[in-house]
């Protein structure tokens, strides 16, 4: 199984990145790990011209493009600011989750492929916001549009999304371990929904010209 670990924080050694090295290290003993931070990425993080015409992907950009292509597990961490992931990450999502790679809209309907298919993934999102509050007050809408908006529209599937905090005064040193052992379940079972339908879609993304 190979995954995909990427590190949203836009600082190195933050939480985030101590809770991907428990996911990593609980990981089956087959699994074939790439790790990318976000912040060690070099590309601009905003979409000019939206689909209209594409912006040139980075060379940082290209090989993640890869790493998504190869990989059949995803797990993201990243902290919850204002509501939303850090600003990079969303550039990122805006620049890679392309038409004709990720997904394809149909020419006579309003519906869409989703050339993620074959592919699973974990969310890990840490706040200072109690998981109770997010729910009741926000209607826990960082994790529904992470959930159905972005990874389960290209395809990933499941898509499971773990929501911790509060992370400031003390809240990250009082449950370190109860997070640890629900992110060591999360890794011990990682798997696609349906592995068989997992296809390469970046050649012929590639091959059509849409971005070099």
């Amino acid at each position: 199984m190979k995954v995909l670990l990427l590190d949203g924080h836009p600082d190195a050694g933050r939480l985030t990145t101590h809770l991907l090295d428990l996911y990593e290290g609980a990981l089956p003993a087959n699994a074939e790990v790439t790790r990318v931070a976000v912040r060690d990425l070099a590309f601009t993080p905003i979409l000019r011209r939206g689909y209209a015409q594409r912006t040139a992907w980075e060379p940082d950009l290209a090989r993640l493009a890869e790493a998504f292509d190869a990989c059949d597990h995803l797990a993201v961490a990243f902290p919850l600011w204002w509501g939303s992931e850090p600003a990079e990450l969303k550039g990122l999502i805006d620049r890679l989750f392309l038409p004709g790679f990720m997904f394809a809209y149909h020419q006579d309907d309003p519906w869409w492929d989703r050339l993620m298919a074959g592919r699973s993934a974990d969310v890990i999102i840490t706040m200072d916001t109690p998981p109770l509050f997010l729910w009741l007050t926000y209607g826990n809408a960082v994790i529904r549009r992470w959930k159905g908006q972005v990874l389960a529209f290209v395809g990933f599937a499941p898509v499971r999304i773990l929501a911790i905090g509060p992370v400031r005064k003390g809240g990250a040193d009082k449950n370190l371990g109860k997070w640890a052992a629900k992110i060591a379940r999360m890794a011990q079972s990682a798997r696609p929904k349906a592995p068989g339908q997992k296809q390469a879609r970046l050649a012929d993304f590639l091959a059509r010209g849409v971005t070099p």
